[in-house]
C-alpha cells in the first residue's frame, strides 16, 4: 500500500509548480519597463496630498446597540426553543402576537440515508403555546421553525 504525501508536502509541490509558471514572465520584463498600457491606465494617478482622507473622530467608538427595525411592518411570530436530545428533536413556542401563527418544525438528518423531514402546519392562536416534536433515526444534523400567516 502506497503511503499519502502529507498536506505540507502538497502545499510545497504546488507551490513550485506555481512559481514555475510565473518566473518566466518575470525573466521576460526588463527591470525599470513600464508594463503595457491597460484599461487602467486611463485611471488618472492622484499625488499622495490629494488622496482620500479619513476623519477618526467622526466614526462612532461603538455600533447602535440595536438596528433601527423596519417602519410599517407589524410585528409577528412565536417565540420558539428547540432542543435536540440524540435522535428527538421537540420545539416548545408560545405566540405571545395577537395573530395566528401557523408554525412548522423541520428536521434535517446527519446521516444520508435518513429521510429528513417536514412537519405538517399548526395553527397556534394568540397567547397559546404548542410543542412540536421530530427525530431521525440517527443523528440529527439541524432543526428549525418556520412561521406563516394563516
Amino acid at each position: 500500500m502506497r503511503a499519502r504525501p502529507s498536506r505540507a508536502v502538497s502545499l510545497l509541490v504546488t507551490s513550485v509548480i506555481l512559481t514555475g509558471f510565473l518566473a518566466p514572465g518575470a525573466a521576460a520584463r526588463p527591470a525599470g519597463a513600464d508594463p503595457a498600457p491597460g484599461p487602467e491606465a486611463a485611471v488618472p494617478v492622484l499625488p499622495p496630498a490629494a488622496s482620500a482622507v479619513v476623519d477618526l473622530a467622526a466614526i462612532p467608538d461603538e455600533p447602535p446597540a440595536q438596528p433601527a427595525r423596519p417602519g410599517g411592518g407589524r410585528l409577528f411570530g412565536a417565540d420558539c426553543d428547540t432542543e435536540i436530545d440524540g435522535s428527538t428533536v421537540t420545539a416548545y413556542c408560545q405566540n405571545g402576537y395577537p395573530e395566528t401563527d401557523l408554525l412548522r418544525l423541520h428536521v434535517e438528518c446527519d446521516r444520508w440515508w435518513d429521510v429528513d423531514g417536514d412537519g405538517a402546519a399548526v395553527a397556534v392562536d394568540p397567547a397559546g403555546r404548542v410543542e412540536l416534536t421530530g427525530r431521525c433515526w440517527k443523528e440529527v444534523r439541524a432543526a428549525w421553525v418556520t412561521h406563516r400567516r394563516p
